[in-house]
C-alpha cells in the first residue's frame, strides 16, 4: 500500500496588520496596471515556460467565481495570469506586503492580504465583497506553497467562501511550476515544461450542519484538484 504524504503544520502569521486588509477598488490606474501585468505574465511565460493548456473551455465567461489552485512555486501566478481569459483578484499572505519587490507590485495590482492560521474577518469580508461584485477571486486552499511537492491538506477558507457567497468553484491545477524545475531550466537557458488544466465549475451546498458542510466542501475542492493532476502530484489526496 502506498503511504500518503502528510502535510507539515500550516504556517501562522506572527504579526498583525489589519489596517492593510481590504478589497482594493478597481480604479482606472489599477485596471491599466492589471492589463500591463497580464501582458508581462504572457511575455515571461513565452520566454521561460513551455506550457500545455487544457480545459480552458471550462473557464466561466463571467464572474463571480472562486478560482482554486494548487500551489507549487513562484511560477504559478505567472502561468495562471497568462493563461486564463480574465483579470483575476487574488489573496496573498500579508508577510509579502513587506517584501521589497513583491509588496509594491501586489499593492499596485491590488491583492487582498490575509493573516494565515488565525481568524481574519476583514480578509473574509473583503473576499466576499469581491465575489458579490462579480469578480474572479483566486486562492490556494492549501494555504501556502506546498512542502511535499504535491497537494497538501486543504484549509476550510475556500469552502467557507463558496458556501457563503454561492459562487461557483473553478479548479485549476498546474504541474512543473516548482521553483527548482523552473529556475533550473532558466539557468540552462531552457524553457520549463509546465501544464495548466481547468476543471469544470461546481457549486457547494450546505448539508444542514455547517461544520460538516465545511469539511465536505473542502474535501470536494481538494479532490477536484487532485482529479486534474497526475498521481505523483496528488499528495495527501492520492
Amino acid at each position: 500500500m502506498q503511504t500518503q504524504p502528510s502535510s507539515p503544520p500550516k504556517p501562522v502569521t506572527d504579526w498583525w496588520r489589519p489596517e492593510l486588509v481590504f478589497l482594493p477598488p478597481l480604479t482606472l490606474p489599477r485596471r491599466l496596471f492589471r492589463i500591463l501585468a497580464r501582458g508581462l505574465a504572457k511575455l515571461l511565460t513565452f520566454l521561460f515556460l513551455k506550457p500545455v493548456i487544457r480545459g480552458m473551455e471550462n473557464f466561466p465567461a463571467h464572474g463571480p467565481a472562486l478560482v482554486v489552485i494548487n500551489h507549487l512555486g513562484d511560477a504559478d501566478v505567472v502561468l495562471l495570469a497568462a493563461s486564463v481569459p480574465a483579470l483575476l483578484d487574488g489573496m496573498g499572505k500579508i508577510e509579502l506586503s513587506a517584501h521589497w519587490l513583491v509588496g509594491p507590485l501586489f499593492r499596485a495590482y491590488g491583492v487582498i492580504w490575509v493573516h494565515r492560521g488565525k481568524p481574519d474577518r476583514k480578509a473574509v469580508r473583503a473576499a466576499l465583497d469581491a465575489l458579490s461584485q462579480g469578480r474572479f477571486l483566486t486562492l490556494a486552499p492549501e494555504g501556502r506553497q506546498s512542502l511535499i511537492r504535491g497537494l497538501e491538506e486543504g484549509t476550510e477558507g475556500a469552502a467557507f467562501l463558496a458556501l457563503k457567497s454561492g459562487a461557483p468553484v473553478v479548479p485549476v491545477a498546474m504541474t512543473g511550476t516548482e521553483n527548482d524545475n523552473v529556475y533550473g531550466h532558466m539557468r540552462r537557458l531552457k524553457r520549463a515544461p509546465v501544464t495548466l488544466t481547468v476543471g469544470k465549475p461546481f457549486y457547494l451546498n450546505e448539508t444542514g450542519d455547517h461544520h460538516q458542510s465545511l469539511q465536505e466542501g473542502t474535501e470536494h475542492i481538494m479532490r477536484s484538484l487532485a482529479e486534474l493532476l497526475p498521481e505523483s502530484y496528488r499528495g495527501a489526496y492520492q
